[in-house]
């Protein structure tokens, strides 16, 4: 019986209008929405591991920005003075300077860079080495 039915005619003609169906289905147009499409080639991490290096780049200068200020060693001097360099230049050409890495990161880099002065003309002023200094001056 099952074969009877698998060869008859009416058989036959369904196989074939299903062979078709799907090959009429690949020339039919996409109904895909662009943000669908682009949703799916964000990528599913917060932060890119571009970014998340440039993060890093930044968070370790700052740190060492802050960290070392008021050191006496010499090497602690010179990672201050490294960090201030790269902060305090303005523009660049390339990718890992200052003003493109807060860019990059969505900051502002005029408004950290002033942020981070203005916090050391605080520190100096309420240190006990800068208070010294103030008074040497003044007398």
């Amino acid at each position: 019986m099952e074969r009877k039915a698998a060869n008859s005619p009416d058989m036959g003609n369904t196989i074939v209008q299903r062979g078709d169906e799907k090959i009429a289905s690949l020339f039919q147009p996409d109904t895909l929405l662009s943000a669908q499409y682009f949703d799916t080639l964000r990528r599913k991490t917060p932060l890119e591991p571009e970014k998340r290096l440039m993060l890093a780049v930044l968070d370790d200068a700052i740190n060492c920005y802050r960290d070392n200020l008021l050191s006496q060693r010499a090497k602690n001097k010179r990672l201050f003075d490294e960090a201030e360099e790269w902060i305090a230049t303005p523009g660049g050409d390339w990718i890992f300077c200052f003003d493109n890495v807060c860019e990059s990161l969505g900051f502002n880099p005029e408004y950290v860079r002033r942020g981070l002065l203005r916090w050391k003309k605080n520190r100096q002023k309420h240190s006990p080495s800068g208070a010294w200094n103030e008074k040497k001056l003044a007398s």
